[in-house]
């Protein structure tokens, strides 16, 4: 048996970026999440959807948000590349270049059974020699 993730509405909205909630999912009114579930209901033109990331989820979890609660959205720099900053501070010198990729050899084969034969030239399966 196959288990695969459902997909629904949820998939559209993207992840730290706040979206209008009826432009995603159209519907009734309802609560904004941090405002609690004794506040009035608010209609789908007011709320933003919040899609959160989940340690253990990829999927994430999406929350309706008023106005005065949406978070705010973290802009983030790309960080340079670990590999670009190490060798920048190091000399020169120090500097090595990459090592070059040797192929990998052929080996032998048994052409009865196809397995590879040992380095006596004997077949372990078969006992077939070259």
């Amino acid at each position: 048996m196959r288990i695969v993730a459902s997909s629904d509405w949820r998939d559209a909205v993207p992840f730290e970026s706040p979206v209008l909630v009826a432009d995603v999912v159209p519907g009734e009114p309802t609560r904004c999440f941090a405002c609690g579930p004794d506040a009035e209901p608010l209609p789908r033109t007011e709320l933003w959807a919040f899609k959160h990331r989940h340690p253990k989820n990829h999927d994430g979890y999406v929350r309706f948000y008023c106005a005065a609660h949406v978070p705010k959205v973290e802009r983030r720099m790309p960080a340079a590349p670990a590999t670009a900053a190490r060798s920048a501070s190091r000399p020169a010198a120090e500097r090595r270049a990459p090592k070059p990729v040797v192929p990998e050899r052929q080996r032998a084969t048994c052409p009865n059974c196809f397995v590879e034969v040992s380095a006596t030239g004997e077949c372990g399966m078969c006992g077939w020699s070259a």
